[in-house]
């Protein structure tokens, strides 16, 4: 087989050593001169024989009589067909296609974009969708998304938890600049540790992700791109006050070092000491929290030698009190004179990316990216304790190049991943080191017109996994103009932390009992899934204005699963999965140009998500059948200083959700079967000033929908029957706030 491979690898340059074409490809630029095109494929009709041109624009190309059909393509400029009918040096001149050039302007301007020429189904979340609500953290910046749903995760600790494909985050690989960040102990609530100005796009892909980023991935990825120092603003603020008295204040600081080095300080901090019982239940609504972020990014650019390189240093303080109005920790802390909770974070986290591109060879470049982290999360809930220590080392090598011409791309390299836990549960400890080796090859073929294909694979030694592979296969296929029919496929596995992805366990009263303790994870095995989606995007017009519209379904399949189970309200078990486990997702989403400035996101959604647990085969406890979402986004045209008013409106309505089965509870502690509906509706209005200054005035909630009683057994929280999970709504109500933003660039 490696006989077989090398031979593959070296054929293009074998069929070189026979006679050949040789050209050059030019471009005529703004000045009308003729000047070089560097990278232009060259290939012959129906065969693998292809190549580049150098930066000189010239080419070599092997020919044999056989071959009549030359293809000349290059992105921004029109593809061309020449005939050729015996060895000759060939001088072509790209003529720029104005309708791709049209297509690529317009979906710069989107906040959100989607790719019809990707295999993979993503879609681009910018900085200016992220602006469009009050976007505080990570956690708050998917309100205006239909594709991710945002919920609490409890009454208590106000932790906003996100689901995709009917599932939780445990089950979506979530990095910053394709680094995994949000695993592990930070899982509960690392969202809010990244806030909404640092970032400067998100990147969603449904489904499997690439190979590259690891083995985790099963619902799909979530990427975070933080703002450039060489790219954002020298200086920006955003200070922002709500009527729930919260406060944060944002800001950046970025210069130029040298010609060749940027750096940027980067502040946030967010603090809410005012306690809030609007239903009168004696427990807050909202916790008491500080937050101080800390960033300072260094980035180093050297185009002449292709090289680009990210150094990023972050310290983080997190604290949160939640629990009876009257709680005092100085006097109450795991005492029964009141029930309270305090959850306390420090974080510290260093990484570096370096990036080198040949000049001579610009589709080969190399890529390394290294991470350190120290997560310290102590914590209490009432009398339950729960500690956490998590140091992390993560480092990944990436090579890329082509196979004969670019329409043959290749990614390979090796990973490595090093975790080590140390955790309190109560009283008792549990300690582990995971580390894992690994590496893979992704191969994309890109025909430029109709086809894209990536298909990857990875194998890693991991040692508590053992050795595993992990296929993974995604395709576009475009049969006529603007669609993209897209269809996937991929295996994801990963250790479940039980404890730290389950934290809400701790503020009831359960007892926590681990099944069949037979595995090398807390004594349960590795969780292992199958994924396979389908999706068509169409773009049209309608009414002369632009609008497209998108299907998907996506179902993921567990092999096996650590099961939670809520369905005895005495005790939460852990277990393997015995049985069968799925996840269904459905979706339809419309989006249209209404006119000039006015955009309309519409979606519907459907989940079928069930479990096999000991009590039988269940939907999955508060996971709403179906999802309406409307988005209403309204622009006027700035004025030449930039002023201008934006509008934006969202609309989710939730089906009812299946709650944990409470009928072996007393009588006064019986829950019905479903939660009731929910609808909420949140708006921002932002009138820009100029290019420097802007203030925003939102609410969310508008409509005030409220839980009326979300806590179980508040007025007897250290009895048996004590409860804060199930939640299926906001319990503060209406809020609303304000805010500015100034920017010099």
């Amino acid at each position: 087989m490696l006989k077989n491979l090398i031979l593959f690898l070296w054929l293009p340059l074998i069929t070189y050593s026979q006679n050949s074409i040789e050209g050059v490809i030019t471009e005529v630029n703004s000045d009308n001169k003729s000047v070089p095109v560097v990278s232009a494929n060259i290939y012959w009709l129906n065969t693998t024989v292809g190549t580049v041109t150098d930066k000189d624009g010239r080419f070599s190309i092997a020919y044999k009589p056989s071959y009549s059909k030359l293809i000349i393509s290059y992105v921004g400029y029109k593809t061309d067909t020449l005939t050729i009918d015996n060895p000759k040096f060939i001088k072509h001149t790209l003529t720029p296609s104005d309708e791709l050039d049209t297509v690529m302007i317009v979906n710069r301007k989107k906040a959100t974009s989607k790719s019809y020429l990707k295999a993979t189904n993503t879609f681009t979340v910018s900085s200016d969708e992220l602006l469009k609500a009050a976007c505080c953290n990570l956690s708050e910046s998917f309100e205006t998304n239909p594709s991710i749903d945002v919920n609490f995760a409890d009454a208590v600790s106000g932790t906003k938890q996100i689901k995709m494909l009917g599932l939780t985050s445990p089950y979506i690989l979530i990095s910053t600049e394709n680094i995994p960040s949000i695993r592990g102990a930070s899982q509960a609530y690392g969202l809010s540790f990244i806030p909404g100005t640092w970032v400067e796009s998100i990147q969603i892909t449904k489904g499997a992700g690439s190979v590259v980023n690891g083995y985790e991935s099963m619902a799909g990825q979530i990427n975070a791109e933080l703002q450039k120092p060489s790219k954002d603003y020298k200086l920006f603020v955003n200070a922002y006050v709500a009527n729930s008295e919260r406060l944060e204040l944002n800001t950046h600081f970025n210069t130029q070092v040298s010609d060749k080095w940027h750096t940027g300080l980067y502040l946030h901090g967010d603090l809410l000491n005012e306690k809030h019982d609007r239903n009168n239940d004696n427990f807050l609504d909202m916790p008491l929290f500080k937050q101080i972020n800390v960033m300072n990014r260094w980035q180093y650019t050297n185009a002449e030698k292709g090289i680009v390189s990210f150094i990023n240093a972050r310290y983080l303080l997190d604290e949160k009190q939640s629990g009876e109005v009257n709680f005092n920790p100085d006097t109450d802390q795991l005492t029964t004179n009141a029930w309270g909770s305090e959850i306390n974070t420090e974080r510290f986290e260093i990484s570096g990316k370096l990036g080198y591109v040949n000049p001579e060879l610009p589709w080969q470049s190399l890529g390394v990216q290294v991470a350190f982290s120290n997560h310290q999360q102590d914590s209490y809930f009432g009398l339950r304790r729960y500690d956490i220590q998590q140091n992390s080392l993560y480092s990944n090598l990436i090579y890329n190049s082509i196979i004969s011409d670019s329409r043959h791309k290749i990614k390979t390299g090796v990973s490595f991943t090093y975790d080590s836990y140390d955790e309190l549960v109560e009283s008792t400890n549990f300690e582990r080191i995971e580390n894992s080796v690994g590496a893979f090859f992704e191969y994309n073929y890109d025909d430029l017109e109709h086809l894209n294909l990536t298909a990857g694979v990875r194998a890693d030694q991991h040692n508590r996994l053992g050795f595993f592979i992990t296929p993974r296969l995604h395709l576009r296929y475009t049969p006529w103009e603007k669609s993209a029919l897209r269809a996937s496929v991929g295996r994801g596995i990963r250790s479940a932390n039980i404890f730290a992805e389950n934290q809400n366990l701790f503020a009831t009263s359960r007892n926590i009992i681990i099944e069949n303790a037979n595995g090398k994870i807390y004594g349960l095995d590795p969780e292992i899934s199958w994924n396979f989606g389908v999706s068509y995007l169409q773009g049209f017009n309608l009414f002369n204005r632009k609008a497209d519209v998108t299907l998907d379904f996506y179902r993921t399949d567990f092999q096996n699963q650590v099961v939670i189970d809520w369905e005895n309200p005495q005790e939460i078990s852990f277990y393997n999965l015995k049985g069968e486990s799925y996840a269904n997702s459905f979706q339809i989403e419309f989006n249209y140009n209404v006119f000039e400035g006015a955009d309309l996101r519409m979606a519907y959604k459907n989940y079928d998500v069930k479990t096999q647990y000991n009590s039988g085969k269940k939907v999955r406890p508060l996971t709403p059948e179906h999802r309406v979402f409307v988005n209403i986004e309204y622009k006027t045209k700035p004025k030449e200083n930039g002023a201008r008013w934006k509008f934006d409106t969202t609309f989710n309505w939730l089906s009812e959700q299946r709650y944990p089965d409470t009928s072996m509870s007393p009588a006064q502690f019986l829950q019905p079967e479903l939660s009731p509906t929910i609808g909420t509706l949140n708006a921002q209005i932002t009138k820009v000033f100029s290019s420097k200054f802007e203030v925003y005035l939102g609410g969310e909630n508008i409509s005030n929908v409220r839980q009326p009683n979300p806590i179980i057994g508040a007025n007897d929280p250290f009895g048996s029957n004590f409860d804060s999970t199930f939640v299926y709504g906001p319990i503060f109500g209406s809020m609303y706030y304000a805010g500015l933003r100034f920017k010099i660039k």
